[in-house]
This record gives structure tokens, C-alpha cells and sequence, in this order.
């Protein structure tokens, strides 16, 4: 619940600053482009996305987990033709009963090196580090984790379609506890109509390697909408999106709904 609390009131600080601040002006073509690039898991766009999910039918009793995602997503020239993208992850997490604790979970970092002039053909490449950094022991693995992940993605006209595909191992920690071996596929289809209006779906695929089987997947379908709100100094996107799990653990969540505030620094 407090984790809760938490999330919203950022959201809704967030939200007051800005109303309360000058409108930053845009044309169309480049809000357009900004959603495109925002799109991009990979491109040079400096963002911050607030991402609050909100998970039904948790655990044995059917509750709702709330996980705020704060990914701050820093792109980095190291040449004139190299990006890195650094993409941090930090969760907060509202873990409701039996275990009904909240605080920092552990914390991924995701590093791409993508060409600074790409193709038709985006991609990025670079490892992944998870931290045991959560603030109680039944918010996290108690593991050091480390892997590899890829992202792909094509722009056509209106459409932004790719995925992005990683798997961490852990390598240290709490003997006590159970090996890391997990998975995530994020295939992404957007279609922007103009304004920075967009509808898509980016359902989060993941798999442990570890569970036994019929428990290994959590896999989603949904759709979601989002809108570049050009307020203040400072475009700022807005996403709401629903997603159901066509497969997922005895204990795992039966559908989700996504809110994401997005603030946007453009060159």
C-alpha cells in the first residue's frame, strides 16, 4: 500500500509541475518523431519513464501487486558512429500478502552498443547486471546476475516494430537461495498516427528456467495507447495499457493494467 501511495504521488507531482509550468511547443512532425524515438529502446532520446503496473489475482489470496519501474534511458556518443545506451531499471514493489511487504527490489542495468547511423535495420547489443539490492529479502533473489540482450527494430512509416530479448544468470549470493536463470522477450508493434498519438502492445514475456514445468512462463496479451502531452519545457508522454496472461505460474498475476508517465528531453 505504501509503495502504492508512493507511485501515485509521484505521478500526480509530476503531472502538477508541469500543468503549472509554460507549454512546450511542438509541431506535429516533431511530436511524431519523438513518440517514434521514444519507441526505440535504443535511440539517442534522453528519457525517464515512471512505468506503475498494477497486477490482479497475486498469490494465494488473489491480491494486487503494485511495481513502479523507475528506467531512466541515458544514450552516450562514444564515436562518431557508436552509441551506449544505458538503461537502468529500479523497481519499487507493493508485495501484497502472505508476504505483504514493500520497498526497493533488485536493480537491473541493461548497457547497448547500437550503431549512431543505423540501417533500415536498428539493433543494440550489450550485457545485463542485476543487483541484490532489494530492501527485504522477499522482494528480490539475494543474487549477483549477469547475461546478455539484443534489441531489434525497424521504423516503417507510421509503423515501430521489434523486440528485445535478454537472460541473466546469477553467479553469486545467498547460497540459501535459488539459482537465477531467467529470460525476457519484449516483442513491440506501434502505429503512430500523427500528434504523438500512438496505439501498440509491448507485452512482457518472461521465462524461469529455474520453476518446474508448467510454471517456467507469464506470458501477455494487451494493447496500450499513448499521447506526447507537450507541457511546459518538458514533452512528456502518456501510456495506459491492459494485458492479460495467457500463461503464467500457480501464483502469478491473471491480467495487469499499465500506467507510464514518460518525461522527454529531446536535443
Amino acid at each position: 500500500m505504501k509503495t502504492r501511495i508512493i507511485g501515485t504521488s509521484i505521478t500526480l507531482f509530476l503531472a502538477a509541475i508541469l500543468a503549472a509550468s509554460p507549454v512546450w511547443a511542438a509541431e506535429e512532425g516533431d511530436r511524431t518523431e519523438l513518440a517514434k524515438k521514444l519507441q526505440n529502446p535504443v535511440s539517442d532520446l534522453i528519457s525517464v519513464p515512471f512505468q506503475n503496473n498494477f497486477n490482479f489475482g497475486v498469490g494465494p489470496e488473489d491480491k494486487m501487486q503494485y511495481l513502479l519501474n523507475i528506467q531512466p534511458v541515458i544514450p552516450q556518443h562514444v564515436t562518431g558512429e557508436w552509441n551506449w545506451i544505458h538503461r537502468p531499471i529500479i523497481p519499487l514493489i507493493d508485495q501484497p500478502a502472505p508476504v505483504d511487504e514493500f520497498g526497493l527490489g533488485d536493480i537491473q542495468y541493461q548497457g547497448f552498443l547500437s550503431p549512431a547511423k543505423p540501417d533500415n535495420l536498428i539493433w543494440g547489443v550489450g550485457p545485463v547486471f542485476q543487483f541484490p539490492s532489494a530492501t527485504d529479502s522477499q522482494l528480490g533473489t539475494e543474487k549477483w546476475s549477469a547475461g546478455a540482450g539484443a534489441v531489434a527494430l525497424r521504423m516503417d512509416g507510421p509503423w515501430v516494430y521489434g523486440a528485445l530479448v535478454n537472460n541473466i544468470w546469477s553467479f553469486a549470493g545467498d547460497d540459501s537461495r535459488s539459482n537465477v536463470n531467467q529470460m525476457l522477450i519484449q516483442p513491440f508493434i506501434n502505429y503512430n498516427f500523427g500528434r504523438g498519438l500512438a496505439v501498440g502492445t509491448s507485452p512482457i514475456i518472461t521465462a524461469n528456467w529455474e520453476a518446474p514445468s508448467g510454471q517456467k512462463w507469464t506470458i501477455p496479451l494487451g494493447a496500450q495507447i499513448s499521447q506526447i502531452i507537450p507541457i511546459a519545457k518538458v514533452p512528456v508522454n502518456f501510456l495506459l495499457g491492459a494485458y492479460y496472461n495467457v500463461e503464467k505460474p500457480d501464483n502469478g498475476p491473471d491480467w495487469s493494467i499499465r500506467f507510464q508517465i514518460a518525461l522527454l528531453f529531446p536535443k
